[in-house]
């Protein structure tokens, strides 16, 4: 184990799992065989991260959360506490003729998110899906469809109900097709219904 991670006592992290400097992994979480973690990542208690799955750099997952595979998370993302991340679009124990489903007998699909994005407490996203970069998925929501970049979603099933920005508040309109993030006062451009971050 590299000595620039801490791995608190009660933690389960396979050998085969790769784990950047300076990142931690608290009481009771579970980090499965050839899951990637980035450097500063922080796993939370009691949470749970699959077999293979790749967490990039400064990703937080909060208590209880559940990452199964194939999941991919960018850079700076944050998984709220009690999220979950299914993997099997159409879950079985066992087969029609009754015989309990093993691991060949069927194919996981996994979530993606994109750097910077957050999924709220107890927010559940139904794989397969994507959450894009910077969106903000509301506590308790239901993802069951892809998520825009800078897209605030909310509800079962998630819908959108605005833009964030980088800085997670909620996008003001400055002009036609124009948004403007009152904290930083960056500009974003709306363009065919989606936000893309202006260059002026």
């Amino acid at each position: 184990m590299n000595p620039e991670v801490r791995v608190a006592p009660g933690a389960d992290v396979d050998e085969r799992a790769v784990i950047g400097a300076g990142s931690s992994v608290w009481h009771l979480a579970q980090v499965r065989e050839d899951a990637v973690l980035g450097r500063d990542c922080v796993i939370g208690r009691g949470a749970y991260i699959g077999t293979g799955v790749r967490l990039g750099d400064n990703v937080k997952v909060q208590n209880y959360a559940l990452v199964y595979e194939p999941a991919e998370v960018g850079d700076g993302a944050f998984i709220g506490p009690a999220a979950v991340f299914t993997n099997d679009h159409r879950p079985r124990s066992v087969d029609p003729d009754g015989k309990q489903k093993r691991a060949g007998d069927w194919h996981p699909v996994g979530v993606s998110v994109g750097e910077g994005a957050s999924v709220g407490a107890r927010a559940v996203c139904v794989a397969p899906v994507r959450i894009g970069r910077w969106a903000m998925v509301g506590a308790g929501a239901v993802v069951t469809a892809d998520v825009p970049d800078f897209a605030l979603v909310v509800g079962v099933p998630a819908r959108r109900i605005g833009w964030v920005g980088r800085a997670g508040e909620r996008l003001e309109p400055d002009a036609p097709g124009r948004w403007r993030c009152p904290e930083t006062g960056e500009i974003y451009q709306e363009i065919d219904g989606k936000i893309v971050e202006s260059a002026s």
